[in-house]
């Protein structure tokens, strides 16, 4: 089975995998890096109200074979808002 690496920019930290894993092809490859998107704006929630979470897919020799994205915006609809931080 082909072996894929899974790089990730969740718009703070890139993180460039350098174990990988086996799938049976170049789309379950692309499954898995639109399946990891939801899953890291559930897991980092944003600060301000924009952030682009990627992931890169990249094959055995190192070559970028698929590239996705998830942009979240927020906006509000009132006027004078002061949100809470954190």
């Amino acid at each position: 089975m082909p072996h894929f690496f899974f790089d990730t920019d969740d718009g703070e930290v890139r993180f460039e995998d350098d174990e990988g894993f086996e799938l049976p092809s170049i789309n379950a490859a692309r499954i898995e890096a639109l399946d990891a998107l939801p899953d890291m704006a559930r897991n980092k929630l944003p600060d301000r109200d924009r952030r682009t979470y990627s992931v890169r897919v990249r094959d055995e020799g190192g070559a970028v074979i698929y590239f996705a994205s998830l942009d979240l915006v927020g906006e509000w609809h009132v006027p004078n808002v002061n949100y809470p931080s954190r």
